[in-house]
């Protein structure tokens, strides 16, 4: 998952970057709101955890640009434990969940899990498809009691691909979620086409069925 942290706090953001780089979440940060607005307005993210309080902008006016987005991420609020009132009007302004400070990396990374089951309607950290499951906390997929050895780009690939199923995901989006910032001209990279094609080569060991289709030109897909 492809997470902004927007915290002017230098040294709460290393640490939110660094737990959350552990626990496998690709991080950007940034420390103003302008230089949020300018990360949004081109990346894809999955999450932003978003302090309000920052020096040049007010987080509720990022949240708003936010869920202006077609792609819409998912997003808690990191405010002052007083804070009562940005709390309620950020949470009525669409953000997913909130954290007063100080908080536990823990519980935020529960809520983060708890937000992502609630998006894509998984009722567990366990995905299950056609007796493929993918254990999104421990990172193994298994096939009917058989445990595939991915390595960790592929697990991610297939992972998101599941979150999506029946829906195309363009190269783009599939690059900015394994890879993280790209550049412009890099859009049409073979690397997402590398990483499916041995994953694919993997679970055809397996799996007696092809579901990752190709859409041609645009991008691949997961099918029933």
């Amino acid at each position: 998952m492809h997470v902004l942290i927007v915290e002017d706090e230098k040294s709460l953001s290393k640490e939110l970057e660094h737990f959350l780089t552990k626990e496998h979440y690709r991080c950007d940060t940034a420390y103003t709101g302008n230089e949020a607005s300018e990360k949004i307005a081109v990346n894809l993210y999955d999450f932003i955890l978003l302090d309000l309080g920052l020096p040049d902008y007010h987080g509720l006016d990022l949240l708003k640009e936010a869920k202006e987005l077609e792609h819409q991420p998912a997003i808690i609020i990191l405010t002052a434990r007083g804070a009562v009132e940005d709390r309620i009007e950020g949470l009525a302004l669409g953000a997913d969940d909130y954290l007063p400070k100080p908080f536990s990396l823990l519980e935020l990374q529960v809520r983060m899990q708890a937000i992502m089951r609630r998006k894509f309607n998984v009722k567990s950290n366990v995905i299950s498809f056609h007796g493929l499951e993918i254990d999104s906390t421990s990172r193994r997929v298994s096939y009917k009691e058989t445990e595939l050895s991915l390595t960790k780009k592929e697990f991610d690939l297939l992972h998101y691909l599941l979150l999506h199923k029946n829906r195309i995901l363009t190269r783009l989006q599939l690059t900015e979620h394994i890879w993280g910032n790209i550049l412009e001209d890099d859009y049409d990279s073979n690397y997402i086409d590398v990483h499916i094609k041995n994953l694919r080569k993997k679970l055809a060991e397996y799996v007696p069925k092809d579901w990752l289709e190709t859409v041609r030109g645009v991008g691949y897909r997961l099918t029933f």
